[in-house]
């Protein structure tokens, strides 16, 4: 019997702590909630560690309500937590905990075993700020099948990242998704910062052979470049809740919508609506509307 290929979130699983009280979150758990609610819920994954402590507890409860798989071996550092503080529009920022469980993801046979029967996978640079969990995501991404989707979500938090490792993981992947201020910093610090934003999606795309790069601008929009092909997509106007996982939810449903074979403007615009609702909401994990879900059918 052929084993069963999940979609995978690898990588940091915390709470955020809010002003109004504490929600779990981290990018790898709230892209496999969204992929799964287009998916379903039993194709998805999330994959990270957790503490020997009262929060491990709380996050595996709260994992259950969200309906979300989960690979989380228990590793003697506190489980991650995150102070968020929003502005009047809104927007987040975050002080992350360091030295926490998710900094040190064994490789085990059970990730092994995931990894050899991936669909897809969507990692990120915060979780690669510790070599262990480093080690770990490079061991699982090597392990992956030729035929596995993989989304580098690079999401630069604070100072955890570096140009080794995203030059490691450009390598490694075969979609970027990336927003209009990294685009910005990476150029800088790849050495093309006087190329326009379009000219260095294409650099990047060809320079590290990538199927896709998707490339967010907040309110102005947002653009899928393809070899030889570019969509853009405007971000619809919506009254905001919050931005907490809107970007998650863009590439878990834009992840869904490739995976389920939409051409990549439909998977686009699916994405974008998608994020735009999640804004409408407080929290990274609402649940999508039928007719969003209905779209990927």
């Amino acid at each position: 019997m052929e084993a069963k290929r999940f979609v995978v979130g690898l990588g940091e699983v915390l709470w955020d702590v809010l002003p109004e009280g504490k929600k779990l979150g981290g990018a790898p758990a709230n892209f496999a909630y969204h992929s799964g609610q287009f998916l379903g819920a039993d194709n998805t994954i999330a994959i990270s560690a957790l503490g020997e402590d009262e929060l491990a507890e709380e996050t595996v409860e709260a994992l259950r309500e969200h309906g979300l798989n989960d690979l989380m071996p228990r590793v003697p550092y506190p489980t991650g937590t995150v102070q968020v503080q929003l502005d009047e529009k809104g927007i987040p920022t975050y002080d992350i905990k360091e030295d926490v469980a998710w900094d040190n993801i064994p490789f085990d046979g059970d990730i092994q075993e995931i990894a050899r029967n991936c669909r897809a996978v969507c990692f990120g640079s915060l979780a690669q700020r510790n070599a262990v969990s480093r080690e770990t995501i490079h061991k699982f991404l090597d392990a992956t099948p030729a035929d596995c989707v993989k989304i580098f979500d690079i999401n630069l938090r604070q100072h955890f990242y570096t140009k080794e490792i995203i030059k490691e993981s450009l390598q490694r992947c075969n979609i970027l998704k990336i927003n209009d201020e990294e685009l910005e910093l990476i150029g800088q610090m790849f050495g093309y910062p006087s190329l326009d934003m379009e000219n260095k999606c294409w650099l990047i795309l060809g320079k590290y052979n990538l199927d896709m790069l998707v490339l967010t601008c907040g309110t102005d929009g947002s653009y899928v470049f393809t070899p030889g092909q570019m969509s853009f997509q405007p971000t619809p106007k919506v009254t905001v809740a919050d931005t907490v996982g809107a970007g998650d939810s863009f590439t878990g449903s834009f992840c869904a919508a490739i995976l389920s074979g939409k051409p990549v403007r439909e998977a686009h615009k699916l994405a974008v609506e998608v994020s735009a609702f999640v804004c409408t909401q407080n929290g990274a994990m609402p649940i999508m509307p039928a007719e969003l879900l209905a779209r990927t059918k």
